[in-house]
């Protein structure tokens, strides 16, 4: 396993990020506990996962499974950079969610007691909260450091000026800021190359892309729809208006000899920005299929002919002016 700093830190993490949003809702515990066993196995250190994950509002289902996990001992949480998220509601009474410094506060407390630890490594609001100012955000942020409750702050969804104004504030303070945005990236999803990376490149932000394989389309669906595999009506909807993309793409992954889905997470590896895609493993097969991405180089006529069939974007504004 390759490691790379998260951001401008000293913290090294795994060049994949062990994403657990299936654990409870589409995986079983003991599945989930047996993938994150083989996670460490394989060199992972860098688990993520959010309050709200498993679905069910304020029960916080796959925090609980990642606790019992952590809670059976031999090193599993020391050997675990965790993060969590918070933002998404859990309950339907005021301040439940969103980035106050109360719900920042119960929050926290609250996926601590569910994970089974003292500690979160990197805690990240999941969205901007335009209803809340930065300084509040910063101050509620930097008591749970000062308890040591917290390690690390990332962002998740922010846009490029959200990220300046939360470094600018941050900094006000004398404070490290946020140190990882969280973001929608992929070959077929690059608007983030308009501000968000830039911004992420400017204040040393590492970037951690969520939906590496843009909900399966960059996994090779067209050959696992040819093999009698179904896609969900959502899927479909977006093949049929990519569909020329991802012909070529699956007929340039074949040039290569390598599975799309790798071929999709290596990219991500081979941009600069990027410190670790989230992969979103059901089984254990899939979790071993992804370290595969780790060992592919694509050199830089294999980058452009990909540019060519995703384009991305200038960042702005030479994207839409001089």
């Amino acid at each position: 396993m390759d490691y790379g700093q998260l951001g401008r830190t000293g913290l090294q993490v795994s060049r994949l990020c062990l994403g657990t949003m299936n654990f409870g809702p589409v995986t079983s515990e003991a599945d989930s506990f047996a993938i994150m066993d083989h996670a460490h196995e394989l060199g992972i250190n860098f688990f993520d996962t959010a309050n709200v994950y498993g679905w069910k509002l304020g029960e916080g289902i796959t925090e609980n499974i990642i606790g019992r996990w952590f809670a059976q001992g031999r090193g599993r949480r020391e050997k675990t950079v965790i993060a969590t998220k918070l933002y998404g509601p859990m309950g339907e009474w005021p301040n439940e969610g969103r980035l106050s410094a109360l719900n920042i506060r119960r929050a926290c407390d609250a996926s601590l007691k569910r994970m089974q630890t003292d500690y979160i490594d990197l805690y990240q609001a999941h969205h901007v909260d335009r209803n809340t100012p930065f300084e509040e955000f910063w101050e509620a942020m930097d008591i749970l450091k000062q308890q040591g409750k917290i390690l690390y702050v990332g962002s998740s969804n922010f846009a490029g000026w959200h990220i300046a104004k939360a470094q600018e504030s941050a900094r006000r303070r004398n404070s490290l800021g946020l140190v990882s945005e969280q973001s929608h990236y992929n070959l077929l999803v690059r608007a983030a190359e308009l501000e968000a990376i830039p911004a992420c490149e400017d204040y040393g932000l590492g970037l951690i892309p969520w939906s590496p394989l843009a909900g399966g389309l960059l996994g090779g669906i067209l050959r696992k729809i040819d093999k009698g595999r179904s896609a969900s009506d959502v899927i479909a909807k977006e093949l049929e208006k990519h569909r020329d993309k991802i012909e070529r793409y699956e007929g340039f992954c074949d040039e290569l000899g390598e599975d799309p889905a790798n071929v999709g997470l290596a990219w991500l590896l081979h941009q600069k920005a990027v410190t670790a895609p989230i992969i979103g493993p059901r089984t254990l097969d899939q979790l071993d299929g992804t370290m595969k991405a780790l060992e592919i180089t694509l050199d830089e006529k294999a980058l452009a002919r990909l540019d060519e069939i995703f384009p991305g974007f200038k960042t702005a504004p030479e994207e839409y002016a001089w």
